[in-house]
């Protein structure tokens, strides 16, 4: 055991680049807060349970992950989980018993090292699984930002006097509706060319400018008219906290009897899954824009998210995974390591006591905006067309994972996309492993490369070609591993070929197999050999 003083080399961050982080951890604050309202509301819980998720994401995951970048807190990639589940599960106390069980599972993932089978996933399969979430946010985010409540009936429930205009879905407010509109331009336009010339715009983030804008026509909507304010079940609702009893209060707690719920367990199973792989894809993409190239442990990273869901379990948060969003955020405000992501933490814990009076005055049509922005980055048309040019073995899994997701639920729609991957690839191994060709009565048989079983009925088939008195050359020099089944297939072919007159030559063919590994093995090399 080292018991020499630690060097500043090991410590995650020090005093020359706590200037940095501080101004890194007040910009991935400002981005994570609308983010965190947003998430939980769309995923149909309290406010409050989205701050407890950026919360623990930054206080507890971000000192335990070996990722110097790298910011946790809930995803927009988990709201379609969190409200199915929440819906089959009966409460949101039974999902958080799932998240809880979500955290042990992805611990048990890094401790056996599983972190390195993300890799193993196709890139067409994530793409879909990414646009179907996109799509999913856009179609349950509009009602939102088109003005109708969360729940809201034929009855105006909010400030009276209020502007709704009723429709057959309920009862729409039209400021609400206008400020959606306002937010998605705003969001739009912070991205072009033309704005990111001015210095302001590219040094405040885009749902800041948003959630600024929207609390802004709050403000001004109820002072100078009250008839057309927002009614308040169009605004964030979260609890006055102005004691550590009071937060004690206000956290969810899980219901640990519906522990013996199988359904509870399939639930948890599918969110640390899902937040595995999308925690995995952030890494491997923060690893990507980090200027010093910092390399960090998939399995590290794992269980250091599992502490971070049991926490979030037991505490009454939403999921969380490592999100590319605050994490790009964090690279380029320029911050060094993870004391970054800490300091946003603090701020998130600080927010909860000293600006809840504002936070309020956010209309979640702002908060539905982002999310519907969001989707649409998810699900961009372009990206559709560039995986359509890369072919049909790209775009079917791409489709199919869309359509799985949309049709059944997430984790089935990655299967699906998996098992549509798998058979495009078992279909190129068969087509591709061998080639036939003939010139008059000369046949030429040849492996391109290692040949399974499933290549015995192109084998067969290419065969029952051969005429009498032909003959036939057997190249196998391309080939390392051929199959036992495809080896009889050929020692039965040279039975036969005397008694019909045909010449079988095979080169680079040995009937000597080598040791068995993973199967039993030719060793192939040498003279040509003739029956």
């Amino acid at each position: 055991m080292q018991t020499g003083p630690v060097s500043s080399s090991s410590l995650p961050g020090t005093l020359a680049t706590l200037r940095s982080d501080v101004f890194a951890g007040i910009v991935v604050f400002l981005v994570a807060l609308p983010l965190c309202l947003g998430i939980a509301t769309a995923s149909g819980v309290a406010p409050f349970a989205g701050l407890v998720s950026g919360i623990i994401g930054g206080l507890v995951v971000a000192l335990l992950s070996g990722s110097h970048l790298s910011v946790s807190g809930p995803a927009a990639g988990l709201v379609v989980i969190v409200v199915s589940a929440i819906a089959s599960l009966g409460s949101f106390s039974a999902f958080l018993t799932a998240v809880l069980l979500s955290g042990a599972f992805q611990f048990g993932f890094g401790m056996l090292r599983a972190g390195r089978f993300a890799a193993y996933v196709p890139t067409s399969v994530i793409k879909g699984m990414l646009a179907a979430i996109g799509i999913l946010l856009i179609v349950k985010q509009l009602p939102l930002a088109a003005g109708l409540a969360p729940g809201a009936g034929t009855a105006a429930t909010g400030t009276a006097g209020a502007a709704l205009l009723e429709t057959p879905f309920g009862n729409v407010s039209v400021a609400a509706a206008l400020v959606a509109l306002a937010s998605l331009v705003l969001l739009l336009g912070w991205e072009t060319r033309a704005l990111r010339r001015f210095r302001f715009v590219r040094a405040v983030p885009a749902p800041l400018a948003v959630v600024v804008l929207g609390i802004g026509a709050t403000l001004v909507l109820d002072s100078i008219a009250p008839s057309l304010a927002l009614p308040t079940e169009h605004r964030v609702a979260l609890p006055e906290l102005e004691s550590l009893g009071a937060l004690a209060n206000a956290i969810s707690l899980p219901d640990f009897t519906q522990i013996i719920n199988p359904d509870v367990w399939r639930v948890a199973l599918t969110v640390a899954i899902v937040a595995s792989l999308e925690t995995l894809l952030s890494l491997e993409a923060v690893e990507q824009i980090d200027p010093k190239r910092r390399a960090a442990s998939p399995d590290r990273e794992l269980k250091a998210q599992g502490v971070g869901n049991v926490l979030a379990g037991a505490l009454g948060g939403l999921p969380l995974t490592a999100v590319i969003v605050r994490s790009s955020a964090n690279v380029h405000a320029g911050a060094q390591s993870r004391w970054a992501a800490v300091i946003h933490g603090v701020l998130l814990l600080a927010s909860v006591f000293v600006l809840t009076s504002m936070i309020n005055l956010i209309p979640l049509a702002c908060l539905a905006a982002i999310l519907v922005h969001t989707g649409y980055k998810l699900a961009k048309p372009r990206l559709f067309l560039s995986v359509a040019r890369e072919g049909f073995d790209r775009f079917a899994p791409f489709t199919a994972t869309i359509v799985g997701v949309l049709a059944t639920d997430l984790l089935l729609g990655i299967a699906i996309g998996l098992a549509m991957s798998f058979a495009l690839a078992l279909r190129v191994n068969v087509q591709h492993a061998l080639t036939f060709a003939h010139h008059h009565d000369h046949y030429l048989l040849s492996f391109r490369k290692d040949i399974s079983f499933l290549g015995k009925v192109q084998l067969k088939h290419c065969l029952k070609q051969i005429p009498n008195g032909a003959t036939l050359i057997v190249d196998a020099s391309r080939a390392d591993f051929i199959d036992p089944d495809v080896r009889e297939a050929v020692e039965a072919f040279a039975q036969e070929a005397p008694k019909r007159g045909i010449v079988l030559e095979r080169k680079q063919w040995t009937e000597r197999p080598a040791p068995a590994r993973l199967g039993p093995r030719v060793k192939l090399g040498g003279d040509a050999a003739a029956s």
